[in-house]
């Protein structure tokens, strides 16, 4: 498993967009609890480390929780 650090951007129906903390690249993550979070928001998501080829890149989250 991998994890990834965020900032919210966008809140999609299902998704959450971030912009990953390591390389400032947006991410769309997959995740039924995307109405737990706000833009702005700080997460951490557990993933598989698949991530798609598409833009932006997808990941499905394993677990996602806000992070300081």
């Amino acid at each position: 498993m991998t994890t990834m650090t965020g900032t919210v951007l966008l809140i999609g129906n299902g998704y959450l967009l971030l912009q990953n903390d390591r390389d400032g690249q947006e991410v769309a993550v997959n995740t039924d609890c995307a109405c737990r979070f706000c833009p702005g928001d700080r997460v951490c998501v557990c993933h598989s480390g698949a991530m798609t080829m598409s833009i932006p890149p997808q990941i499905s989250a394993i677990s996602i929780r806000k992070c300081r």
